[in-house]
């Protein structure tokens, strides 16, 4: 290749890098430079060397003047790869009946979301109906709080419901079903000790009531529901098969007595369905054509279908697709509920939760976890990814619309000798026309204790989009002098004395361990300055401390303002 025509292709990536940031980097451009044309590396002085003197022509034009230039370049764009749909088998356009079917019993977190996003992708693929049913078949476990935070959480991801219903709205429904399954030899009231039971079963061996006619079920039954027996005394339970290899068909329960206040029913039921006769009746009553599960429930498929076969029904085919954990990130209830009863978090909405409140909080959209649970697809394959996969989706949706500010943590003071005083205007987005945020600045700043920690005396660096300065001494205090302009390679955040104001971020780690063991100090407080006019950001507002991360306005005090770190 001729010297022109590396040029010309120098030329070409230094204005693009300078039309997107403002002005053109070297070390941006040369990277662009390599990947078209790589035998460019066999002088990478002399490349170097015409990069440097380009990028130092094209900083001097104008805005214009590069926008006005640029149109002489073509750039090849990039191919999008085509959205791959989402495909099951047996569905028909209009006559898709999906639902899903959370239990009231805690907030909505990521595992829910992967769940709901593919129901809701399936069900708009083939312009069905979403039903969302809420699973309230436990009154000591739900309540109304947990209704209403999991409709904010759907909602909030964007997703909208064609039909709302309530387990517990159909109880009776679900008597009759059982009934049904009695009178066909296919249910038994036992009446048999929880430990004998579970011994039993172990054994693949009946227990006293397995045996029991219809006629006596039907009558236990009808005590169990007027109150003839106490709370553990009784169970309904499916006439499986004792001696199968899956332990779910042994026999299971399919409903037990709990005496406690229903958050909707209140006292109107004893007897409540459990989790494999509630979802199968369900499913029936709504008309569910493609039922949805996690593979946690793999086990209970054959149950399930064994349920429809004893009621003389075709069952509809049980999807299935792999869990979704995040490392570090507890979505068990059987862990969060105690996290949060016992003060270790800061509520279901702590930034170190999964939960779709905390994700929200810490400032994760909703399209980057749409984007996020929805690369996983169908499979069955089980993962449990780092938090960096969710924030690197996050980042790429947020980074075009965070308006920028400085953030020194521990701050450490810095002298300007001979500085006047004046006022800076520095862009808001180094693409994006935001406007401008002014800074008066006069002989006083702060800088991070780690830049400090790092400079050595009389290195020069740059303070970013202020000047150039030179360190004099270290003693007590920075002292530095400004220097002429000249390209330098550490560039160092600062707030002036003038427009500081206290602030804190908070800064979510991994909550559990390997062993989902809590970790203490897992949120870290980090504290120091940032620019004054970040007061007038809102609650809720996402911005980018430079060389710090993406960050969200979480609370806003009379002389503090409190972020939360987001990626």
């Amino acid at each position: 290749m001729t010297s022109t025509n590396l040029d010309q292709i120098i030329r070409k990536h230094a204005l693009k890098n300078a039309h997107d940031f403002g002005k053109a980097s070297a070390g941006s451009v040369v990277g662009k430079v390599i990947g078209e044309v790589p035998d460019c590396k066999t002088d990478m002085k002399g490349t170097m060397q015409k990069i440097n003197a380009i990028v130092s022509e094209i900083n001097k034009l104008s805005k214009e003047a590069v926008e006005e230039e640029l149109k002489n370049y073509h750039f090849e764009e990039k191919k999008k790869e085509e959205k791959k749909e989402l495909e099951v088998e047996g569905a028909e356009i209009g006559k898709v009946v999906t639902r899903f079917a959370p239990e009231p019993s805690g907030y909505s977190h990521i595992g829910h979301a992967k769940a709901l996003c593919l129901v809701n992708e399936i069900t708009r693929n083939y312009q069905g109906k979403l039903v969302l049913r809420f699973d309230d078949t436990n009154p000591e476990k739900e309540s109304q709080e947990y209704v209403e935070g999991i409709k904010e959480g759907i909602t909030w991801l964007g997703i909208k419901w064609d039909e709302e219903n309530y387990t517990s709205d159909h109880i009776q429904e679900i008597y009759e079903y059982a009934e049904k399954l009695i009178s066909k030899e296919k249910a038994y009231v036992c009446t048999c000790k929880q430990e004998t039971i579970s011994k039993l079963r172990e054994e693949m061996k009946p227990c006293a009531c397995h045996g029991l006619k219809p006629k006596d079920n039907l009558l236990r039954w009808k005590d169990m529901l007027n109150g003839k027996y106490n709370e553990g005394d009784a169970i309904l339970r499916f006439r499986g098969n004792l001696s199968a290899l899956n332990t779910v068909m042994r026999d299971p329960m399919l409903a037990r007595i709990i005496i406690a206040k229903h958050y909707r029913q209140a006292e109107k039921y004893r007897v409540w369905p459990g989790y494999d006769l509630a979802v199968c009746i369900m499913d029936l009553i709504e008309g569910t054509t493609h039922p949805m599960r996690s593979k946690e429930y793999e086990l209970r498929d054959e149950l399930y279908q064994a349920i429809f076969t004893a009621l003389d029904l075709i069952a509809p085919k049980m999807i299935g697709f792999s869990r979704l954990a995040i490392k570090g990130a507890p979505i068990s209830k059987r862990l969060l509920v105690p996290l949060v009863k016992e003060g270790k978090v800061l509520g279901w909405d702590d930034p170190r939760l999964p939960t779709l409140v905390a994700l929200r909080r810490r400032g994760i959209i909703p399209q980057a976890i749409k984007n996020f649970v929805l690369s996983f697809g169908l499979s069955k394959v089980e993962s449990e990814p780092t938090w960096e996969r969710l924030l690197v989706e996050n980042k790429k949706l947020i980074e075009p619309t965070s308006k920028h500010y400085f953030f020194v943590s521990n701050p450490v003071k810095m002298k300007i000798k001979n500085a006047k005083e004046t006022d800076v205007k520095i862009k808001l987005h180094p693409s994006a026309d935001y406007g401008f945020r002014e800074i008066k600045v006069n002989d006083t700043l702060y800088i991070s204790s780690s830049d400090a920690e790092s400079l050595k005396k009389n290195e020069i660096f740059r303070l970013k989009d202020l000047s150039n300065a030179k360190l004099i001494t270290s003693e007590k205090e920075l002292t530095v002098e400004q220097m002429p302009d000249a390209m330098v390679e550490k560039k160092i955040q600062w707030v002036s004395e003038e427009s500081k104001i206290d602030c804190e971020i908070m800064v979510p780690k991994e909550l559990v361990d390997e062993n989902k063991n809590y970790i203490p100090n897992s949120l870290e407080i980090v504290k120091g300055y940032c620019e004054s006019d970040c007061m007038n950001l809102d609650i809720g507002d996402m911005i980018q401390f430079e060389r710090f991360g993406f960050c969200r306005l979480d609370k806003k005090e009379k002389d503090k303002l409190i972020f939360i770190f987001t990626c």
